[in-house]
């Protein structure tokens, strides 16, 4: 079936549950082609999913049905009909209606599903869908998606232990200080917004504990991917044991 042609429509705000519903649809298209389209019940399912979702939420048919109209007025989702007319199916329409690459679909999803992250841990959860085989790519593709006022960074991409975000978000949704970091006039700023919001008589040692505390806050970050992967691993095992009939 030929792929639809379709005019560009600018990627801007969206709501929390448009976040959400375009971000199932994306993921499912990535990751479980067999079962894209998705129908109604199936996205929200996809939705409420307790793995590779923060916040979990629970959504009913009627506030999903209600996004994905929503959505469809966008141009970002389209409604397609089986034979008989009887159950819709939803799928989304970015890869057509945006000029994004997958690898940039793929960290889109994640930012939209999951919200801020870590470097590392955006490209393994990325990498589900599109392979990101390094951080220089991820890095590459995010420089990109920066200078698209897409997304967002609490600092240059090189720093270790710096966090990105979409920018995808409405007035007053979320409101941390976060920038677009895509070029180095932008990056030159954050050492001295470092400095102003540091007190001027801050001794060394009080210096000292603040770089602890982000280290411990940056290794808790870690270990809570580490359980989110064993939990999906459970998971996994589990349902290959349900196919065995074991």
């Amino acid at each position: 079936m030929a792929e639809p042609d379709m005019e560009q429509v600018p990627l801007t705000t969206l709501s929390r549950k448009q976040r959400r519903v375009l971000g199932v649809l994306l993921e499912k298209a990535f990751t479980t082609p067999e079962q894209y389209p998705l129908t109604l019940k199936a996205t929200t399912t996809g939705c409420n999913q307790k793995n590779n979702r923060d916040p979990v939420t629970n959504y009913d048919d009627e506030t999903v049905a209600q996004t994905l109209q929503e959505l469809a007025q966008i141009g970002f989702v389209g409604v397609l009909h089986t034979e008989g007319g009887r159950t819709e199916r939803y799928r989304h329409y970015l890869r057509h209606r945006t000029r994004l690459t997958e690898p940039q679909l793929a960290i889109m999803t994640e930012l939209m599903l999951r919200g801020k992250q870590q470097l590392g841990e955006l490209r393994t959860r990325a990498s589900r869908m599109v392979p990101i085989d390094t951080l220089d790519l991820l890095r590459s593709e995010l420089q990109s998606l920066m200078a698209q006022n897409l997304v967002r960074a609490n600092g240059p991409l090189e720093r270790r232990g710096i966090e990105v975000d979409h920018a995808l978000y409405p007035p007053g949704e979320n409101v941390e200080p976060m920038a677009t970091f895509h070029d180095e006039a932008a990056a030159e700023h954050v050492p001295r917004a470092i400095e102003r919001a540091t007190p001027s008589g801050m001794a060394p040692d009080d210096t000292r504990i603040a770089a602890l505390e982000a280290q411990v806050e940056r290794l808790e970050d870690e270990l809570g991917s580490l359980r989110e992967r064993v939990s999906e691993l459970i998971d996994e095992l589990a349902a290959l044991r349900r196919q065995l009939g074991a």
